[in-house]
């Protein structure tokens, strides 16, 4: 057992070294240290505890009672390291702007044209959309009469001759329900298409107005 003197702690602190005798670790040696009030320090925690900001322990060595020279100069550079501000930041590959690679020898006037108009459209209706209407739904109706209560067959109405029908295979009690679902279902007037008469019979999935009854406009004298 040494007791020595530690000069790296305030005077009066001693330093105690003790062997191990027996044991599986036998010869190891245990380092405890006294206060000049001769409290025991078992542990550099505990030593710092005690110290508080008195002394700086960061680089004292509890093994030895010294100052470890290493961690004192890791210590200096940590406390000497700044940020030079004045060197600004370094030249950045990914933060150039880049540069056009066409040659030009004279700085021309670069005229803007715009092939489309600037304005927003804010054409969108909000709400519930409308479902899509299906073209020639009455037809699916041909073949089908109404009957009495005597179960016989009920005469169809005859349309007058200015009334003609438009669309690819489209019969007289086909052009009745139209004209009649119109005048019944829809808040609107009721024209007929307005489209010509080719263009209805050639395309007429296109051209072809699901809001109106399937005859052409109709003209009153």
């Amino acid at each position: 057992m040494a007791n020595l003197e530690c000069p790296a702690l305030p005077k009066g602190w001693r330093r105690e070294e003790v062997i191990r005798r027996g044991g599986l670790s036998a010869g190891k040696v245990d380092v405890y240290y006294y206060s000049p009030g001769g409290k025991k320090f078992r542990s550099k925690p505990q030593l710092a505890r005690f110290l508080g900001d008195a002394i700086d322990l960061s680089t004292f060595d509890f093994r030895t009672g010294k100052i470890n020279s290493l961690l004192l100069r890791k210590s200096r550079r940590q406390r000497g390291t700044q940020f030079d501000y004045s060197r600004g930041i370094r030249n950045d590959a990914s933060l150039v702007p880049p540069i056009r690679q066409t040659a030009s020898i004279f700085k021309q006037p670069v005229t803007v044209v715009r092939s489309q108009e600037g304005k927003v459209r804010s054409d969108f209706k909000h709400g519930p959309p409308d479902k899509p209407k299906q073209l020639f739904w009455e037809k699916r109706l041909q073949g089908l009469q109404a009957c009495d209560r005597d179960q016989e067959a009920l005469q169809s109405f005859e349309l007058p001759r200015n009334m003609k029908g438009v669309g690819p295979n489209v019969s007289q009690e086909t052009l009745l329900r139209s004209i009649a679902t119109a005048l019944h279902m829809s808040a609107q007037p009721v024209t007929g298409q307005t489209g010509s008469r080719s263009a209805l019979d050639k395309h007429p999935g296109i051209y072809l107005n699901p809001d109106q009854p399937l005859v052409q406009v109709l003209a009153q004298a």
